[in-house]
């Protein structure tokens, strides 16, 4: 495992970020990634589900214009559709939101007035705007965003000139919002998420769109492309040992400063080693993962940062109950406010956290699905449910929102997992209160400090899956040039900015 000047590095995970690094530097035996699970893709999984497939990770590429290299990559796979490519749909402005036909359920059974509907998600956008205005501010109102915004509405609720039920709705409604924006920043509460931080999340330009063969295509032309052997499956890893004078048999005259033990036993000697895992996975283990342990400053960066879980159920319906122009249907639980104590019962009301249900497209390759959206707790929660039991509860939840107590229920479920998943431990990250986008930075700096003797190189903003379903990509460009000149120059650089996140 030996290129450019004889210098080895190894990749831990092979995700997008990872993969990325592996084509930047490959070559003969330049790099090899240590895969834990079975597939590359990391938080990328497109699986078989009804007629075609199903994204329980990534869904869209947010933001898909000349920025994202996401976006430049697939394009240059051929692996998007051909509107993707249209000049007038890279430039719409969607703010992370993706911009879909939608129809808002009541739990009343009833579907609610699109004007009420748009005038507030009009007033919690404009609420969304002046809370990224603190950025960088001396003074803050509110620690969290959610805080924050709860004080707003506070001032404002006396002020609507309406009547009490639709005073009581445009509430219900907000707190809709609330939970959709707890998806789209990866948090249980936005009360979490960092109020002098927010505004550094940055939003790209251009109508957000899928893939047509699945998101899988995407790290599996990246796996093709590299040389058999650079990425080695099942093979999680132990420890890191990171501060050692190591040689291989035979071979005493070269020093490694870096050995990997894998749970197998193996082991692998390396001059740099770079960690594209999960920051949840990190939170839960970094104390044993590196020998010796990570230095305080960067351990607490580690705890201090947020990472949260979101999760996808899908559901497979023999006949849509939808109209077929509807893409979204959103839910509305008419009893909740921003502005009350929202409940603790997990058990008697986890679903409430829904948002609502995607409907995949296109349904003649897809099949007749809803995909439902679900942040935090709740979504934990669900994980330790049976299938059986969230099909059931899904059902009773759709038939109050329709009013129709005979809606048939959905054929088949799918769920994603992904704060069981052992080597992830929920789905990406966020800054939180407490925390800040230096905290970012040294998350990024490697070790040791001496920056022309990097060993350890870890993601500054990666160990995110981007809003509702947008994949982390880490500069692997940069990350090429830590590890010394002279490597191959394939496949392109990538922008760098602390708070990305292509909200």
């Amino acid at each position: 495992m030996e290129a450019g000047g004889g210098r080895r590095v190894l990749v831990v995970g092979a995700g997008l970020a990872a993969l990325g690094v592996a084509q930047r530097l490959q070559g003969p035996g330049a790099v090899r990634l240590l895969e834990a699970g079975s597939r590359v893709g990391g938080r990328i999984w497109s699986h078989p589900f009804a007629s075609g497939l199903a994204e329980l990770g990534a869904h869209w590429i947010h933001g898909p214009s000349e920025g994202n290299p996401v976006f430049h990559l697939a394009s240059c796979y051929g692996l998007l559709g051909p509107s993707a490519a249209e000049k007038e749909n890279q430039q719409v402005e969607a703010g992370g939101h993706p911009l879909l036909p939608c129809v808002t359920y009541g739990s009343s059974g009833k579907v609610l007035r699109p004007e009420l509907v748009s005038s507030t998600r009009a007033l919690f956008s404009e609420l969304l705007g002046s809370a990224q205005a603190f950025l960088h501010a001396k003074e803050l109102p509110a620690a969290g965003v959610g805080q924050y915004l709860r004080a707003e509405l506070a001032r404002l609720a006396p002020t609507w000139d309406e009547n009490e039920d639709s005073k009581r709705l445009r509430l219900a409604i907000l707190s809709t919002c609330l939970k959709l924006e707890c998806c789209i920043s990866g948090t249980h509460s936005m009360d979490l998420v960092a109020l002098g931080s927010f505004g550094e999340y940055t939003s790209l330009p251009g109508l957000d769109c899928t893939f047509p063969g699945g998101y899988s295509s995407l790290p599996d032309r990246m796996l093709a492309a590299l040389p058999e052997g650079t990425v080695l499956l099942n093979k999680p890893v132990k420890t890191i040992q990171w501060q050692g004078s190591f040689c291989e048999k035979g071979d005493v005259a070269r020093i490694f400063p870096v050995r990997v033990e894998c749970e197998d036993g193996d082991s692998f000697l390396a001059d740099h080693v770079i960690i594209t895992i999960p920051l949840g996975f990190l939170k839960e283990h970094h104390h044993d993962f590196f020998q010796p342990p990570l230095p305080k400053w960067k351990a607490e960066a580690i705890r201090r940062l947020g990472f949260g879980t979101n999760n996808k159920i899908f559901l497979e319906f023999e006949q849509p109950f939808w109209e077929p122009e509807q893409q979204l249907l959103e839910v509305v639980w008419e009893d909740e406010s921003p502005l009350a104590e929202p409940s603790t019962d997990l058990e008697a009301g986890w679903f409430k956290k829904l948002i609502g249900f995607v409907v995949l497209q296109p349904p003649e390759q897809l099949g007749h699905v809803l995909c439902g959206f679900i942040a935090g707790k709740e979504a934990e929660y669900m994980e330790t449910l049976s299938d059986a039991e969230v099909l059931r509860t899904m059902t009773n939840v759709l038939r109050t929102l329709t009013g129709n107590p005979s809606l048939p229920a959905p054929q088949s479920i799918l769920r994603s997992q992904w704060h069981s998943a052992p080597y992830t431990r929920g789905s990406y990250s966020y800054v939180a209160v407490g925390s800040s986008g230096d905290d970012i930075d040294a998350l990024a700096q490697p070790l040791p400090d001496d920056a022309s003797d990097p060993r350890v190189i870890m993601p500054g903003n990666g160990g995110c899956m981007g809003p509702m379903g947008q994949p982390p990509w880490c500069c692997s460009s940069d990350w090429a040039e830590m590890c010394g000149d002279g490597w191959p120059q394939v496949g392109t650089g990538y922008p760098k900015d602390r708070g990305y996140k292509d909200r």
